[in-house]
């Protein structure tokens, strides 16, 4: 397993040619830690891992080496990024555009094309350095917002590696991460799509990610999962847990129950408010202490009873919005102070440091209420360190409804942070709780954090990418690859061959406006090439209407399929339509799908002579899918009682005549004739029709990633061209 991550779990420090490794902070590093030292006893992955990113300084290129020798016993390998890069990339895009909008701070959003630049460089340079020591059947798990190109990037590189992706921080609305240049936000959602699986904290966050996906690359998805032109994406939901053994337990450490003593015995019999945060205008730090404010402003007689435990961790330092509201906090904290303190009583006790582990847990565990407002937030690890340390089943958590974990701590008191009135409120409810019904509350969250811990979490991820990969694999099974020495066999040997080509997305690609799609001269060539062949009768099956055909494809010996099986053209011979068919419910038809076509701009309407269709290729995806489905039940209902029938297809809807299709068109050369090779190719439901009705040793080959009657697939139309022009050459 190649864990990658912007920052390794370990600092490197060179002070005058010496080198000092410490441990790095934050929730990430200690929850995925603790996951890669339980990986011997996982069934899931093997034991071995690297873990790549940062070492959290600009290193001298004389102390590369030396840095990489003294990280190998780490299991890590460092990514030497210069103090130019890391100021565009880290403190450029990353925290000046990214998380600011992300977190739904659009005004502090900075937009900078050379921080765009760099942002791409560095993801570059990751990319290099795992290619370098990579191998077939790794695993690569990339985390967090740094390294949303990535995927993509490995991807072009290996294409069979098996990826994951995790977002720690919120995906925004589609609204918000529109808001981001066209290049970018299409660059990091393809870049995201280069994964395998891609996770995230919340429901909603995945549900963004895939309207994003949706509206702004137009792919579909089914149940989280996307089927792209040569691959399967899955995006799912994992709420990420702690080390919860570790935090319950550790509350019984001797060196910890000192440290608890020695708080308590500090802060006498006062009620113990908690609030630990790192230093982030994304924390509601001033909505929270103006709340405590308006509680003690509201509520008296609590006066000289509580105290509010400030710890703000430094983060960022040099930012200007960061500066900002660490000089807000300590105004706000004197205000408060200086208003409702006295000579033995100090409402709030504010420190601004970073706080080790041991002496975390002490004050986690005396502590009363922990409240935990963060306007946005992708999960909040805090939350849940704090219900852990619980041992004796007291405590109320205060938390965010914004914060990823509020939907899954559901028993805390939850506030909308942007609500001053409302944390007061929850002030005065967690104070008046009494003893048995905090119990029941944190027996029911413990219960829960026990077994979705860090280790489920994790495990659950990579048991996922595993799924996908099988399921890759299956799909691959029913690619050509293999039996494509067959067919060459097969067509060499044959003495009569029959070839039924569909046009659009088989031959040519998809376009916004049907006239667009016009034949190149390479598809021209290579139907020439076919029909010329005397041993071959080649039909071009497609939708579209025989005029167009016969416009496009003037080409002597080639036999046509109009309006999907509507007319029929043998080669030298004129058009004789399948079967007797009525075309007067036409008119009743088309005001409809004119309307509708009003109604959503970028829609119309084509006639043909047996067939109407409503394309939408061209309109706002998002709402021409609900258009879409509302007029197929009308049409559905509407057509009851004619003999029709409706078909939606890919962008487009489709009403015809029962009883016509492309099998039945192509029964018309099958039964006259005896082939000993047929090849059919398509590339959508109209084309499961021929599939379906071709006999057993037939070649049939659907375009895309999809199940179907023909017996093989292939990704795109380039190869069946390809395809087409091996045998052309055979």
């Amino acid at each position: 397993m190649i864990v990658v991550s912007n920052r390794l779990p370990v600092t490197v420090i060179e002070k005058e040619g010496d080198l000092k490794v410490l441990e790095s902070s934050g929730g990430l590093v200690s929850g995925l830690s603790a996951y890669l030292d339980s990986l011997k006893g996982s069934p899931f992955t093997k034991s071995d891992y690297i873990w790549v990113g940062w070492p959290g300084a600009s290193v001298s290129n004389d102390m590369k080496e030396a840095v990489s020798k003294a990280l190998v016993k780490y299991n890590a390998l460092p990514v030497f990024i210069t103090e130019k890069e890391m100021e565009k990339f880290y403190h450029g895009f990353c925290n000046k555009t990214i998380w600011p909008l992300f977190h739904y701070f659009p005004s502090y959003v900075i937009y900078d094309e050379d921080y765009w630049f760099h942002y791409r460089r560095v993801n570059e340079i990751f990319c290099d350095a795992i290619l370098k020591l990579i191998k077939l059947g790794d695993i690569v798990w990339i985390h967090d917002y740094h390294l949303m190109l990535l995927p993509q990037l490995i991807r072009k590189k290996m294409a069979q590696v098996k990826i994951a992706f995790f977002l720690h921080i919120p995906f925004p609305s589609f609204e918000t991460f529109r808001l981001l240049p066209t290049k970018c936000r299409s660059e990091i959602l393809n870049g995201l799509l280069g994964a395998d699986l891609i996770g995230f904290h919340t429901y909603d966050y995945t549900q963004y990610f895939l309207r994003c996906v949706y509206r702004i690359l137009g792919y579909e998805s089914n149940m989280g999962t996307i089927k792209m032109k040569n691959r399967i994406v899955k995006v799912d939901t994992f709420p990420m847990g702690i080390d919860f053994q570790k935090f319950h337990n550790a509350v019984n450490e001797t060196h910890i129950k000192k440290e608890r003593s020695r708080l308590k015995k500090q802060l006498g019999d006062h009620k113990i408010l908690l609030s630990v945060d790192r230093l982030d205008y994304t924390k509601g730090i001033i909505n929270r202490l103006k709340g405590y404010e308006l509680f003690l402003n509201n509520h008296p007689e609590w006066h000289d009873k509580i105290v509010l435990l400030l710890i703000v961790v430094p983060s960022r330092i040099g930012v200007d919005h960061y500066q900002k509201i660490k000089m807000q906090i300590d105004e706000l904290v004197g205000k408060i102070n200086g208003k409702y303190g006295n000579i033995s009583w100090t409402p709030i006790l504010y420190q601004y440091k970073f706080l080790p582990f041991q002496k975390l847990v002490a004050i986690y565990s005396i502590s009363d209420i922990a409240l935990i407002t963060p306007l946005r937030d992708g999960m909040n690890l805090i939350a849940k360190e704090y219900i852990s340390t619980r041992k004796d089943n007291t405590g109320i958590l205060i938390l965010s409804e914004m914060a990823g974990a509020s939907h899954e701590l559901g028993e805390a008191i939850t506030i909308n942070p942007n609500s001053i009135e409302e944390i007061a409120s929850a002030l005065k409810e967690a104070l008046e709780m009494p003893v048995g019904e905090q119990a029941r509350r944190i027996n029911i969250m413990q219960t829960r954090l026990r077994r979705y811990d860090v280790m489920s979490w994790a495990n659950e991820i990579i048991q996922n990418l595993n799924s996908i990969n099988e399921k890759q694999k299956r799909f691959e099974a029913r690619l050509l690859g293999s039996h494509r020495e067959n067919l060459f066999k097969d067509f060499k040997k044959a003495n009569r061959r029959l070839i039924f080509l569909d046009y659009d997305g088989t031959l040519v690609p998809f376009e916004e406006s049907p006239q667009m799609a016009k034949p190149t001269e390479n598809v021209l060539k290579i139907l020439r090439n076919f029909s010329s062949d005397k041993k071959n009768e080649v039909v071009l099956i497609s939708g579209r209407d025989r005029n167009t055909l016969l416009d496009w494809f003037d080409i002597p010996d080639l036999g046509l399929v109009a309006e999907h099986g509507t007319w029929i053209k043998e080669k030298d011979k004129d058009w004789i339509l399948s079967k007797p068919l009525r075309n007067d419910w036409k008119q009743q038809i088309l005001p409809i799908l004119e309307m509708y076509s009003d109604r959503l701009p970028g829609s119309f309407v084509e006639e043909k002579e047996f067939s109407l269709v409503w394309h939408y290729r061209k309109a706002n995806q998002e709402l021409a899918s609900l258009h879409a489905k509302e007029l197929v039940d009308y049409l559905v209902n509407f057509t009851a009682n004619i003999d029709v029938q409706v078909l939606q297809g890919n962008k487009v809807i489709e009403i015809r005549n029962a009883g016509v299709n492309k099998g039945v068109a192509a029964l018309n050369w099958i039964s006259k004739n005896y082939f000993d090779f047929i090849l059919a190719i398509g590339d959508d439901w109209t084309d499961e029709d021929l599939f379906r009705i071709l006999p057993e040793n037939a070649y049939s080959i659907r375009v895309g990633m999809t199940s179907s009657y023909a017996r093989f697939n292939l990704y795109s139309y380039i190869e069946i061209l390809e395809l087409l022009d091996q045998i052309i050459k055979l």
